[in-house]
């Protein structure tokens, strides 16, 4: 797997006057960016519990970890911005996970990384913070906890801690089609409890019986999804036709399939998005966002039709 863990602090730069912000993860090598073909990481082969069996997170309002939060930072000299909140986030593309290199390992927020656990590692989201991940191929739905930075590879926008990915069923193929929804923990119905548990990292090939969640809510249900639609590429969205038109025109010369313009109504305002596709598959996908970036489009992503 990736090594996305790896953010040397001095790769984290200040906002204003020079004040240097970083995670509290010790100073480590970064490694070269590994390719977006990257294979997937090796599943644990020590006995563990069935992942199903994990509850997921349980949403629950927290502070802004002291760590992991600078206003921006860099990472191969790409700057990603903190948000100031995950309230209303909403994101489709590809997941991966991350497990047996990375187990016991620190955080970006401080804490050790449990593959064992409902957890996630995010760029953008503040730490920690709480999301369903639905896996827009089958349908399955998962709460964890965002306590992480990464991943740095390719188009990945979420890594997953093992137990997660094996949820969603995505361990084999190591990546996955998905939609990352926040989850607003104070907008969620709370079941109190008698007594807050939290249960200690295990011994490599040890899990714990439970996630190491504190048990204090109820995360919402999840919103419905349409598992099965056609996915594409979404290349540019414009307000003047003729400007998606003619970047559909000079994609259509280049090995892209299927381009077209899709014309929607959105907020009262029509809007013309420039798409590509469907795409079959995470290696199609992986390969018309690394062919648009060449030809100098850099904000393609996955949409829904």
């Amino acid at each position: 797997m990736k090594l996305t863990r790896a953010l040397a602090p001095p790769l984290l730069l200040a906002i204003g006057i020079g004040v240097c912000a970083c995670f509290s993860t010790p100073p480590r090598e970064a490694p070269a960016p590994p390719s977006p073909a990257a294979p997937a990481p090796a599943a644990p082969t020590a006995p563990s519990l069935e992942p199903n069996s994990v509850p997921d997170a349980v949403p629950r309002i927290e502070a802004r970890s002291r760590y992991g939060n600078p206003p921006f930072y860099q990472v191969f000299g790409r700057r990603y911005y903190v948000l100031s909140s995950n309230i209303g986030y909403v994101e489709r593309g590809v997941a991966s996970w991350y497990g047996p290199g990375f187990h016991k390992i620190r955080t970006s927020n401080g804490e050790s990384y449990d593959m064992y656990a409902m957890t996630a590692a995010h760029k953008t989201l503040p730490l920690p913070a709480y999301v369903r991940v639905t896996n827009l191929q089958n349908g399955r739905s998962v709460v964890v906890r965002v306590n992480d930075r990464g991943p740095f590879v390719g188009n990945r926008i979420i890594d997953l801690s093992y137990t997660a990915a094996a949820k969603l069923d995505m361990v084999r193929n190591g990546t996955a089609f998905v939609e990352v929804r926040s989850i607003d923990p104070s907008a969620t119905p709370a079941t109190p409890v008698a007594e807050v548990v939290t249960v200690p990292l295990p011994p490599p090939g040890n899990p714990p019986p439970v996630a190491d969640t504190v048990q204090t809510g109820a995360a919402p249900a999840a919103a419905p999804v349409n598992v099965g639609a056609p996915l594409f590429v979404q290349a540019g969205a414009f307000g003047d036709p003729a400007n998606a038109q003619r970047l559909a025109q000079r994609l259509r010369g280049g090995a892209y399939g299927n381009v077209f313009v899709r014309d929607d109504q959105i907020a009262g305002r029509r809007m013309y998005r420039v798409r590509i596709g469907p795409v079959p598959n995470v290696a199609e996908f992986d390969r018309i966002v690394a062919a648009l970036e060449r030809d100098g489009v850099r904000d393609a992503h996955l949409a829904l039709d």
